[in-house]
């Protein structure tokens, strides 16, 4: 059977409904209100006007395979993120936010290997202990200490503001990605590769990421959001119960809400100045992080310590904290890249301007666009996963090797001495010896003398 075939019998599932008759209108007349599912088409429609997208069928594919997951999920909140190109399959991405209340269910790591770690340290030091007594050199213990770990933003903030889900193809079961780390964010930035389309791939990179594919495309995707979803200015605004006090680390508000003043901006104003676009995505820092935490504040279990071992651990005090652009930053102010505008903004028909739709393109992440159209406005993103650089790729190079032990005479190897530096030595040691005898010498000759007296 011909994979074509396949995939068609799978699909086939989108296009009927659940229940006929009088279930069915009713089930109609529920889904006419309020949904979570996004026009995709309406979306789809403007994006084919900016050059960019997916087709029609692909698009009408896309929108009924999210209407499955809306009905399998407690969606409360559902939008199509894009889609990130694989070599054998590709990935097609939905940004969710469920319903307040409900619990998301996190996947339980199960640590055998560091469980086996502990087994095998254990017994270690139980045969150190027994051929304690036939050791006669002391091994030297490592110096050197992890860094500390930094822990990962809570849900529903941060880099891990939404849920996502992925599929291959519509049809196909949905699976949820897990939430994001600070390491897997540090590691995805100094690595680059394509991706296969099966999330239980291993990443063989150097430096090692902590994770499979599924964790790689979660850490691309929170990259690519942070530099890449973008709106008009004046389209989301700071709610008035927020302080303008900044936050503990200094990410400053990290929510919005709808402005319903928002009257639209023209197209042409939209297209000649970056000032009216802004990101409406908290920035992520070089910690990997949309909020900095202090790596070397204390837990309650590291202050139970003795004060010895702190004294002996002592570190720098003080770490310079990370402050990135706060949220609803225009784009105006983004970095250049190496003379190259990080923005590319155009109109979607230079022949009729006032039926237009004004589309902004990212040079950074090269398959990011976003169209707006009076109150109207969407992010998509169709590449690879890559980020722009003007320089060739170059992976990461090793770390410099680490001493063994630490240097000092008893381990050190001396130069055997010459002949003459001998003969040298020998001289002075004689001459010392003599003069060490004429001082006893004299010594007993004076307490001869006093004993006579």
């Amino acid at each position: 059977m011909q994979p074509t075939y396949k995939m068609a019998e799978k699909q086939k599932a989108l296009f009927t409904r659940s229940g006929g008759g009088a279930e069915g209108e009713q089930e109609m007349e529920e889904e006419v209100g309020e949904t979570p599912v996004p026009n995709i088409m309406e979306t789809a429609f403007y994006f084919q006007q900016a050059g960019v997208g997916l087709s029609s069928d692909e698009s009408f594919r896309i929108f009924l395979a999210m209407k499955q997951l809306v009905e399998q999920q407690p969606i409360h909140t559902c939008r199509f993120w894009g889609k990130i190109l694989g070599i054998k399959r590709s990935y097609l991405v939905a940004e969710v936010e469920f319903r307040e209340g409900e619990e998301e269910a996190e996947e339980e790591e199960v640590e055998e290997m560091t469980e086996g770690g502990e087994v095998m340290e254990t017994h270690g030091e139980e045969e150190g202990e027994e051929d304690e007594e036939k050791a006669v050199d002391i091994v030297p213990k490592p110096v050197w200490k992890p860094p500390p770990v930094i822990p990962k933003e809570e849900s529903r903030s941060g880099a891990n503001k939404y849920l996502y889900f992925v599929c291959n193809e519509p049809g196909l079961p949905w699976t949820r990605l897990p939430h994001v780390t600070p390491a897997q964010i540090v590691n995805a930035r100094k690595i680059r590769k394509f991706f296969t389309g099966y999330l239980d791939t291993p990443v063989v990179s150097y430096p090692p990421f902590p994770g499979n594919e599924a964790n790689y495309l979660r850490a691309q995707i929170a990259r690519i959001s942070a530099g890449t979803q973008v709106s008009p200015l004046g389209f989301y605004q700071f709610s008035e119960e927020e302080g303008d006090e900044e936050e503990e680390g200094g990410a400053g508000r990290d929510s919005y809400e709808e402005n319903p003043d928002f009257e639209g901006i023209p197209v042409l104003e939209l297209v000649d100045s970056m000032a009216n676009w802004v990101h409406h995505t908290q920035h992520i820092l070089p910690q990997g992080r949309c909020t900095w935490v202090n790596p070397l504040q204390k837990t309650e279990e590291e202050e139970d310590l003795g004060e010895e071992e702190e004294k002996v651990d002592e570190g720098p005090e003080e770490v310079e904290q990370e402050v990135g652009p706060p949220l609803l930053t225009p784009l105006s102010e983004d970095a250049e890249i190496m003379h190259l505008a990080p923005w590319t903004t155009r109109l979607s028909c230079s022949l009729c301007p006032q039926y237009s739709v004004a589309v902004v393109r990212s040079n950074l992440w090269p398959g990011a666009y976003a169209y707006a159209s009076g109150k109207k406005f969407e992010n998509i993103y169709i590449g690879w996963g890559h980020k722009y650089s003007p320089e060739s790729f170059n992976p990461a190079l090793p770390a410099p090797i680490q001493q063994e032990y630490p240097s000092g005479p008893e381990i050190m190897e001396m130069s055997d001495p010459t002949v003459e530096e001998e003969q040298a030595l020998k001289a002075a040691q004689e001459q010392a010896l003599g003069a060490t005898e004429e001082e006893e010498e004299g010594e007993e000759e004076e307490e001869g003398e006093e004993t006579d007296d």
